[in-house]
């Protein structure tokens, strides 16, 4: 079986979020290795806004998929060598493949999840 998910958000809902003011948000929904990138850059709401989107389209692409659906914080967006994304699923025991393509430009963020039970 072969499912897809999108998501769209505004950048903004993510702009002056910080590891402290914000931690129990950002810890709920990220990974360490999630908040070590995105704040490692130098405009981190487009990267949390980038991993959000990726998030809801993978929740959305494995609804059916999987028998438990993951938290946000086991739904790991990281990036290969190459600088493609991936996700890296948490807790997770069931065969699943999942492809994911993120973007963002000044406003939005958008993100594209295709799943498929092995």
């Amino acid at each position: 079986m072969f499912q897809v998910g999108v998501d769209i958000e505004d950048i903004s809902r993510f702009e002056n979020k910080t590891q402290e003011k914000d931690s129990h948000f950002l810890n709920r929904i990220y990974t360490k290795n999630e908040l070590k990138y995105c704040f490692s850059n130098s405009h981190p709401a487009k990267h949390l806004a980038a991993r959000f989107c990726a998030k809801e389209a993978v929740v959305k692409a494995l609804n059916g998929l999987v028998k438990k659906m993951p938290k946000y914080s086991d739904i790991e967006i990281l990036k290969k060598e190459n600088g493609a994304p991936f996700v890296n699923l948490l807790n997770c025991n069931e065969n699943i493949e999942i492809s994911v393509s993120l973007s963002h430009d000044r406003e939005k963020a958008v993100a594209f999840a295709a799943a498929q039970k092995n």
